[in-house]
């Protein structure tokens, strides 16, 4: 079955995992290609103002295939340079593509996200939980370490000493829990959770888009960068910004004092 469905409609692109009758597992082959080719027409797209993903079924993704592994196939068979290999060229792909993504993404974690679908959700700029929604990255569990660098993004969400809790004890946090230590900034009711989700990326997509994307690489270079480099990359881009029409809407709609009308020029 295809991994993931794409859907368009108003400035979002929701992508939606769609193997529900197995949970939605990532891995298998072609995986990290589907992925690559959505996000690549995505920041191709200046249409695109923000993205959603989510699980087809009761969850959002339970991560690597037990099943492969228990029977050594796919990403999970071969030497340790092929299994090595496999990661790179497949499952690192995936998160690469979804780290790339030039506009804001929204999880709309529908269910369980454990493993690798945990550090799916968790690439994601916001997160949003139904209520039945479960965080996990349980990989010790399976006598194996998280092969996706999970251990880099998980902490600069919530912290070093909680990511050390659930990565050395394997358990799995509820909706409620999540939201308490800042892995989600919301919880929903379940069956309003698209339209939550979706709520959120209009108000993002109502934004100018070159300055949305950005705002967003700003934010990423912030991470490694010094504060004297972080101005810089600001003072560059803003110049950039106010040769703008969307700059010069944004201002005319404040003193009219009316809603802005962005069109990406």
């Amino acid at each position: 079955m295809t991994l993931l469905t794409v859907s368009s409609r108003n400035h979002v692109t929701t992508l939606t995992l769609n193997r529900p009758d197995s949970m939605n597992p990532l891995g298998a082959a072609g995986d990290g290609d589907a992925f690559v080719a959505a996000c690549d027409a995505i920041n191709a797209d200046m249409d695109v103002r923000c993205v959603i993903l989510t699980g087809a079924g009761r969850a959002f993704s339970a991560g690597g295939d037990v099943k492969a592994m228990k029977e050594k196939t796919g990403n999970f068979g071969g030497t340790a340079p092929e299994i090595a290999d496999g990661y790179r060229n497949n499952i690192h792909k995936i998160l690469r593509a979804l780290y790339s993504l030039r506009v804001p993404l929204v999880a709309a974690v529908n269910g369980p996200a454990i493993g690798l679908g945990c550090d799916l959700a968790c690439l994601a700029d916001m997160r949003i939980a139904s209520e039945k929604a479960k965080f996990g990255v349980t990989f010790l569990k399976l006598g194996i370490i998280p092969g996706d660098g999970g251990t880099w993004i998980l902490p600069r969400i919530i912290g070093e000493a909680r990511a050390a809790e659930l990565f050395y004890t394997g358990d799995v946090i509820d909706a409620a829990t999540a939201l308490d230590w800042g892995l989600v900034s919301r919880v929903v009711g379940h069956d309003a959770l698209m339209d939550q989700a979706a709520a959120l990326a209009g108000k993002v997509a109502a934004m100018p888009p070159h300055a949305l994307r950005q705002a967003k690489n700003l934010m990423r270079q912030g991470r490694s960068t010094s504060y004297d480099a972080a101005l810089e990359m600001a003072a560059n881009a803003q110049a950039l910004m106010h040769s703008t029409r969307d700059h010069m809407e944004g201002v005319d709609a404040l003193i009219e004092k009316r809603a802005p009308r962005f069109t990406g020029e």
